[in-house]
């Protein structure tokens, strides 16, 4: 049996995943490459392209929260749960994909199920390990427009580290929706933000990372916790902590341009192998791979 190849797609919630896995199926196809599309996100409704496999013939979010009486975050982590308990679902079609295909994971934007609920690591393991044995990378996503508020941005690369540890497979970030900050940030800022700079924390003023006390709602005891100096201390430590480990910088995506979108394709296919593993390809094959697409 040979190898297979796939990438999953995480993020927060409007990060642009879906909008992301679209662009890169369209980028496929331009270039006569075969693809596997799954659905893993039992909300999802409106798609580009139909996904090959939907977790919502499996399972809903609306069936879950109306038959259980679950709010959306505790019917997710119940779709998922069923998921792992039905995990042929997802194997057995699997076992039918060639290792021309790249099969494309576009996930929930619930950033619990691959931050620290062990859901996702656990369905990683069962498409990496045994008779499948999927050579995967993690593309995790993350919105440009973060960079214009420090606070939001420094959490999200935080919670992109957190997944990287949690999934533990070769993974790219990627700062999504770069046409929105077009003109925005200068091409130097930027820089600080691809490769996370902590000196951005250090004026604190100036990062957003500043505690405002409520009166009314907050207790005085917390103030003295998290006001002033102290709540700076404890965002530059985080800052400390995404530095000490190295482990996140990001790519620049604007699915509007295929280029950008090839380059994004290209760290995938290197962090997988997948090109090492592709044989020599005969003139009729891009001729079989049009018919099955159109089909």
């Amino acid at each position: 049996m040979g190898s297979k190849y796939g990438t999953i797609i995480m993020g927060p919630a409007g990060a642009g995943k879906t909008t992301f896995c679209s662009a890169l199926i369209q980028h496929l196809r331009n270039n006569k490459r075969s693809c596997y599309y799954i659905n893993l996100d039992p909300a999802a409704e409106d798609f580009a392209y139909e996904p090959d496999l939907d977790i919502k013939e499996l399972i809903t979010l609306e069936d879950v929260m109306e038959e259980l009486h679950l709010g959306p975050n505790g019917g997710l982590i119940y779709c998922f749960e069923f998921l792992l308990e039905n995990l042929d679902f997802i194997t057995d079609p699997l076992e039918q994909v060639g290792e021309e295909y790249l099969i494309i994971i576009d996930m929930s934007g619930q950033i619990e199920l691959y931050t620290h609920v062990p859901i996702v690591p656990s369905l990683v393991k069962a498409l990496t390990k045994g008779n499948l044995n999927i050579s995967m990378c993690a593309a995790y996503l993350l919105e440009s427009t973060f960079i214009v508020d420090r606070a939001k941005f420094f959490a999200g690369t935080l919670s992109a580290m957190s997944a990287m540890l949690m999934v533990e497979l070769p993974h790219v970030n990627i700062l999504s929706k770069m046409d929105l900050v077009k003109g925005q940030v200068a091409r130097k800022e930027l820089k600080r933000y691809i490769e996370p700079d902590i000196s951005l924390l250090q004026d604190v003023g100036d990062s957003g990372l500043v505690y405002e006390y409520k009166d009314g709602v907050d207790a005085g005891q917390v103030e003295e916790v998290v006001a002033g100096d102290a709540f700076g201390r404890l965002n530059r430590a985080v800052g400390q902590l995404i530095d000490d480990f190295s482990l996140v910088s990001f790519l620049k995506l604007d699915v509007q341009d295929e280029d950008s979108v090839g380059a994004i394709l290209s760290y995938i296919d290197d962090a997988i192998q997948f090109h090492e593993a592709q044989e020599p390809r005969e003139p009729n094959d891009d001729l079989e791979v049009e018919e099955h697409e159109m089909g």
